[in-house]
């Protein structure tokens, strides 16, 4: 029996790809355990459970970028971690660890590559994780969705295998009706989609808002938007009565896929899996960076799509200001949006997963 660690988490953007490349190893080998570590309380401790992987969390937990006491506390997290890491790797005895990046995959690469065991990691971003600089130097394979990235890590170690996205997205290019049917559209009128993730992004709501009355105005648009749970109740009391009848207005999507079969526009964060799945989809997009991300790496993601014409970039602190018109100029203009779809689509990979699957089986 072949075993694996994967490690990491935090965020979605995380999570997907490490249950991506789990399920690409149990389609390449049956004969294999993974065995997940996460960090206490983060999302992955209950995403990975459902998916129906086991799952170990470590006390981990990221530094303040200020000096306060609460760094002392990190610190004390860091060592338990460890000495945690260390039992899970000597009683589960893996072949290799895989690290995704997140704040648990710091402890256990660093007590994987101490004892021998092969490191490999997998980085999302245009601009690299902390946690994988520091563990790049022992890695012996570094998986990565974007050119140049010799910036960051030992040329001799990089592989460029794209992001793993969800399965179940490849089918949404032939969705469209079911998707108009799902989410009661009209057939005829062109759709955006607003989104901000799960939790929902508080400035592209309030650009929504703020453009709420011309986009009622608009006779031949539809729009889904989705909010994102942590704002709707908040709006729904603000807008009550004012939400226009070409507006879906809801706090998060029951079928993704459906939404993006939907779509002609797509206005969303610059996250490097919501990129890697407008890229497989050939999707037009508006990106609004987050800015509270480490590195500003949002940005760079964005201008990594702006630079090949494969995407419009609005800046979060512009887009209440400016959203509507953006929105706006790239329906009235098939041209562009045409053109965008065709640039982005080319930046697509589809085997992202299995190609990853694959280096980790070849090092077993």
């Amino acid at each position: 029996m072949k075993k694996v660690i994967i490690s990491g988490g935090g965020t979605g953007g995380h999570i997907f790809p490490a249950l991506s490349i789990a399920n690409a190893l149990k389609r390449l080998n049956k004969d294999i355990e993974i065995l997940f570590v996460g960090a206490e309380g983060k999302m992955e401790m209950e995403k990975v459970p459902e998916a129906g992987y086991k799952i170990v969390g470590l006390p981990v937990r990221g530094l303040q970028r200020k000096l306060t006491l609460n760094n002392l506390k990190v610190l004390w997290n860091l060592w338990r971690s460890l000495k945690k890491a260390k039992r899970v790797v000597r009683e589960f005895k893996p072949d290799v660890v895989v690290g995704v990046g997140g704040y648990a995959s710091g402890p256990i690469g660093k007590v994987a590559t101490n004892a021998g065991i092969p490191l490999v990691l997998q980085e999302q971003n245009s601009y690299a994780g902390v946690t994988n600089k520091l563990l790049a130097k022992k890695a012996v394979k570094i998986c990565v969705a974007y050119e140049g990235m010799e910036r960051f890590f030992p040329k001799e170690k990089i592989i460029f295998t794209g992001n793993p996205v969800r399965k179940d997205l490849l089918n949404a290019m032939n969705e469209r009706a079911e998707g108009i049917a799902f989410y009661r559209l009209d057939a005829n009128k062109k759709t955006v989609l607003v989104t901000g993730g799960s939790l929902g992004a508080g400035s592209i709501n309030k650009a929504m808002v703020r453009w709420l009355e011309k986009i009622a105005g608009w006779k031949d648009v539809q729009v889904i938007w989705q909010c994102g749970s942590y704002y709707y109740e908040e709006l729904e009391v603000q807008l009550k009565g004012h939400v226009p009848g070409n507006v879906k207005f809801m706090p998060f999507l029951k079928r993704m896929d459906l939404a993006y079969a939907c779509a002609d526009l797509v206005v969303a964060r610059a996250g490097a899996g919501t990129i890697s799945e407008l890229c497989l989809l050939g999707k037009a997009v508006v990106l609004v960076p987050s800015p509270n991300v480490a590195e500003d790496h949002q940005t760079k993601n964005a201008m990594a799509l702006v630079d090949k014409q494969a995407a419009v970039m609005v800046k979060d602190a512009e887009v209440v200001e400016h959203l509507g018109e953006v929105i706006e100029r790239l329906l009235q203009d098939d041209g562009e949006r045409n053109s965008l779809s065709e640039h982005i689509l080319t930046l697509a990979m589809k085997d992202s997963d299995e190609i990853i699957a694959g280096e980790i089986l070849k090092i077993i």
